[in-house]
């Protein structure tokens, strides 16, 4: 007993001593800006912002939280957090020692001119109720970086969790904002072919008082079923984009109830933070980075199988040839021991392992580090993106008040005889086409907020 507890206290010293590596964060470069200077970045940036206070509108408000609620891929994330918790919990108890309990018969035929044979007439039965308790020493910390490795992995899950919560709220707020674009856009053509249909019966007079010939009034019907087939494709992907909506929520192909483009209003103000700040905003940065954690710990535990392992066991119980003297205090046994054991020739088993946690984990350095530079770019795509769109909406209001009012005086002219049909048309179509596009840009504009917010890693908190 002296020298098993004399095992017991060097396996802890061991234990002590011989630890395996701890993890640091890897030293990541951060760009200062993400090459703009049109937009605040300061310390305080609109991921921490709450979609309810970014978004507004409350029809959208209750399709995220239906989202959020229902949709399936959350749904996928929340079971994987409970199979990860699951392995933490085994982690953490590699460090207890097994005990089974055990019991059993052993009937045993022997032969009858053998030595033992004669003493037991032929056979022997003996019945036994064993336990068995076993310990492995944590020397070279293997138990603990599987340990971390598990907790690492836990924490990855629960990021990809929180990554899939910014990517549905963006995606329901992106096609939501599409819908409305597409309502108006619907409604503009819809008025044009109201436009036209007087148009042609306008033109159907002039012919008739010789002001303009067929080819006129051919080109008008010609620029209405134009139009008519706009309102069918719009319609179309109107469609489309509701029930892809449905999908997002978690439901059926279905109608979707909505607000109007003209009452969409983002008022919060476009911080971006530094960004170094991505490194704890941006879930699919954390999650990439606690896979780093989980592959460095793993390596630690290829690293220990190098080395020799201390197991200490003890096995106990009861054992008798009579039943009924089974649990007896003569029927009493009891076994220690302590082993150590070293790894030789194993056909080079450990070293390939080891070799290939070290390539995974320079794999999932550099996965990380692709995660940030990912990050850089979409917040600074996002950036352009809205300055773009803020540009280009003052430019095609402009552009439309032009052709609006070159359409109104070419139809004026062409009243009067003054002015070619061939302008007219084309003033209409410009006139239309300049009015789809600045419903274009006025959803990009929203559309470069949802791609911001969703750059910088908001929606999660």
């Amino acid at each position: 007993m002296r020298k098993f507890f004399l095992l017991i206290s060097v396996s802890l010293l061991l234990q002590s001593c011989f630890v395996a590596k701890d993890y640091n964060r890897p030293t990541v470069e951060v760009r200062e800006s993400y090459r703009t200077d049109q937009l605040p970045a300061d310390s305080l940036s609109m991921a921490l912002v709450s979609w309810k206070e970014l978004f507004q509108d409350p029809v959208l408000q209750a399709y995220i939280e239906e989202g959020l609620e229902n949709n399936i891929d959350i749904r996928v994330a929340l079971q994987q957090i409970k199979a990860a918790e699951a392995y933490v919990k085994q982690g953490r108890a590699g460090y207890f020692p097994t005990f089974n309990l055990g019991a059993g018969v052993n009937h045993q035929i022997l032969s009858r001119n053998s030595q033992f044979g004669r003493l037991f007439d032929g056979s022997i039965t003996q019945y036994e109720a064993t336990g068995n308790l076993s310990w492995e020493a944590d020397i070279w910390g293997r138990i603990r970086s599987t340990d971390r490795a598990f907790q690492a992995s836990y924490l990855q899950s629960v990021a990809a969790h929180q990554a899939v919560k910014t990517e549905l709220i963006a995606a329901i707020a992106s096609t939501y904002y599409q819908i409305l674009a597409l309502d108006e856009q619907i409604k503009i053509t819809r008025e044009t072919v109201g436009n036209r249909e007087n148009s042609l019966e306008i033109t159907r007079a002039l012919k008739e008082a010789g002001n303009v010939t067929e080819v006129g009034v051919k080109q008008t019907e010609a620029q209405l079923y134009t139009a008519q087939a706009v309102v069918v494709q719009l319609e179309n992907q109107l469609r489309l984009l509701e029930n892809t909506l449905s999908i997002l929520l978690g439901d059926a192909p279905r109608s979707i109830e909505r607000s109007n483009l003209d009452q969409q209003e983002i008022n919060t103000p476009l911080h971006t933070g530094v960004p170094g700040e991505l490194l704890g905003n941006r879930p699919d940065v954390i999650a990439a980075e606690y896979n780093l954690r989980n592959a460095f710990e793993l390596t630690n535990v290829a690293r220990s199988n190098f080395y020799p392992s201390l197991s200490l066991t003890a096995a106990g119980g009861f054992q008798s040839l009579d039943l009924a003297e089974l649990f007896n205090v003569n029927s009493l046994f009891a076994n220690l021991a302590a082993s150590i054991a070293q790894p030789v020739f194993n056909r080079r088993q450990i070293r390939t392992e080891f070799e290939a946690s070290q390539a995974r984990q320079e794999i999932a350095l550099l996965e990380f580090q692709r995660s940030l530079l990912i990050a850089s770019r979409e917040v600074s795509d996002a950036l352009y993106n809205f300055q773009a769109a803020t540009e280009t909406i003052e430019i095609k209001n402009n552009e439309f008040d032009a052709y609006d009012q070159a359409m109104s005086f070419s139809e004026e002219l062409l009243n009067y005889g003054y002015a070619n049909y061939l302008e007219v048309l084309t003033a209409r179509e410009n006139a239309l086409n300049s009015q789809l596009e600045l419903v274009n840009a006025r959803f990009n504009r929203l559309n470069a907020v949802v791609e911001l917010y969703q750059a910088l890693g908001g929606g999660w908190q």
